[in-house]
């Protein structure tokens, strides 16, 4: 039995996925945060969080790293920690500086940084010769808007720091250019309290579907579990609407996808103790990586992956983050394909119904869950909006996407919100 050191998470699905992963695996873990109340506010009413489940709940600034480092040897001293995770993107740096202080595994603090900064992403792998976006990292809007121009409208304006898509933006012009960056401006500190870098990446807009790269790697080696299909809507903004796990793709685009995915990493230094979600747009000049996620996929795609291949890659992050070789065996589950499909809001007001007490026993459905009445809706501009998700699963092919589909239009039609 290992002891990890759980710093912070997400408040959606791998908040549950991972404390499942390590539990049964016989495990225990202590869970560190800045802010309990943020996990106490996602628990539905009347149960307890997954993550407070913990041998032991420890209160620290996880946003001083300088100061936490200390604090965590301490406590390494007294506790024993066999490996050290988080599921959410704004600790993953923390995570690899605290592994090796501690001398536990994991990746390195660089390659970890680099990832999770878009902007040094992108010089990383452009340096690498790994094929990307055309792209600009500007701060003062003279050079922005004149490197705008250098790439050409439309293009992408991004955050370098933020997650789930927030701030992303399809831009067509000056105008809409200055109005992306004024709202990218008006937003200095991310949701966990941590003042944002304040400059812009500017990328050229590529065409083609995306599709991402579900990878672990271990001592070295990185093996590829899957690549998953991407839709996307909400336009200027790009929100993730659905996903397939596996993607619908000739094993020519595949391939392409594997290996663009692979130097990625490589270039990275990401090739030893991490699970990663790497997206790639198959464009028509070839394939280009968007991001690197040196942590497992959200969205539920580790659990569209476990339904087909019965790998399940929150526990082969527990794996890896101790030392350990993951179990990456395929078993036969039955799912030749399983998709999810989100009920993406377009207007902002009160959630007045949505019903779905039908969907939840029809052919192939894996799970619904949707919000309940009464709840406040934001139109949707990231993937933080969502008023739901429904999953199923194809055991004769790759049908699974389609059928989702059929379910969401179902659970639009009886959707009102005022």
């Amino acid at each position: 039995m290992a002891h990890l050191l759980v710093v912070e998470s997400w408040v959606g699905s791998m908040s549950r996925l991972l404390p499942r992963a390590i539990r049964e695996n016989g495990h225990t873990f202590t869970f560190l945060t800045r802010d309990l109340h943020h996990y106490l506010r996602s628990a539905p009413e009347g149960t307890a969080h997954p993550l407070l489940g913990a041998r032991d709940i420890i209160t620290a600034d996880t946003n001083d790293i300088e100061a936490l480092l200390p604090d965590v040897e301490r406590l390494h001293e007294v506790l024993g920690f066999d490996g050290v995770v988080t599921s959410c993107d704004y600790y993953l740096p923390a995570v690899a500086r605290i592994a090796g202080r501690l001398g536990l595994p994991g990746p390195g603090p660089e390659a970890v940084r680099n990832a999770c900064r878009k902007d040094a992403t992108r010089r990383v792998l452009d340096d690498a010769g790994v094929p990307g976006p055309r792209f600009a990292v500007r701060e003062e809007w003279a050079e922005i808007a004149r490197a705008a121009r250098d790439i050409g409208y439309p293009l992408v304006v991004k955050p370098v720091d933020l997650c789930a898509g927030m701030y992303v933006r399809r831009v067509d012009d000056e105008a809409e250019l200055a109005a992306a960056c004024r709202a990218l401006a008006d937003f200095p500190v991310n949701a966990r309290g941590q003042r944002r870098t304040p400059v812009v990446l500017l990328e050229e807009l590529l065409d083609g579907p995306e599709v991402s790269v579900e990878t672990v790697s271990y001592a070295g080696a990185v093996q590829v579990v899957g690549v998953t299909d991407k839709s996307v809507g909400g336009a200027p903004a790009f929100v993730e609407t659905g996903h397939m796990f596996p993607a619908a793709l000739t094993s020519a685009d595949t391939e392409a996808a594997e290996q663009t995915a692979l130097a990625a990493l490589k270039a990275l230094g990401l090739t030893d103790g991490v699970v990663a979600h790497t997206e790639i747009k198959l464009t028509s000049a070839g394939p280009r990586v968007v991001e690197v996620n040196p942590r497992p996929a959200g969205n539920r795609i580790t659990e569209l992956v476990r339904h087909v291949t019965g790998i399940d890659l929150a526990a082969a992050f527990v794996d890896v983050a101790l030392g350990h070789a993951p179990d990456l065996r395929r078993t036969d589950t039955g799912l030749r394909s399983a998709a999810v499909g989100f009920l993406v809001p377009e207007a902002t007001g009160t959630l007045e119904a949505l019903d779905g007490s039908g969907v939840r026993d029809l052919p192939g459905v894996l799970e619904v869950q949707l919000a309940e009445p009464g709840r406040a809706v934001k139109a949707a501009g990231s993937n933080n909006e969502y008023l739901g998700h429904v999953m199923a699963g194809d055991a004769d092919g790759l049908g699974a996407r389609e059928r989702v589909e059929t379910l969401l239009d179902g659970l639009r039609s009886g959707l009102v919100i005022r």
